[in-house]
């Protein structure tokens, strides 16, 4: 009767192991795709930061030009 009851738990310990293991893959793969997207989100960052400076000082200039321009008024 030992012996059925060490199978019994065995294949009961077999399936909590396959369970574990599944859970285990989908983490695995959630935390590969969460930092691809960071990842990718650090890299728009980037590119956003970039534009931003851009428009700055595309912004500054138009000032400036206006401000120009202004003093050449009567």
């Amino acid at each position: 009767m030992t012996t059925i009851n060490f199978l019994n738990y065995s294949d009961c310990m077999d399936a909590d192991l396959k369970a574990l293991e599944t859970k285990l893959t989908g983490l695995i793969s959630l935390c590969v795709d969460l930092r691809n997207q960071n990842a990718q989100l650090r890299q728009d960052l980037d590119a956003t930061l970039r534009d931003t400076a851009e428009l700055k000082a595309n912004m500054a200039q138009a000032s400036e030009r206006i401000e120009a321009l202004m003093e050449t008024l009567p």
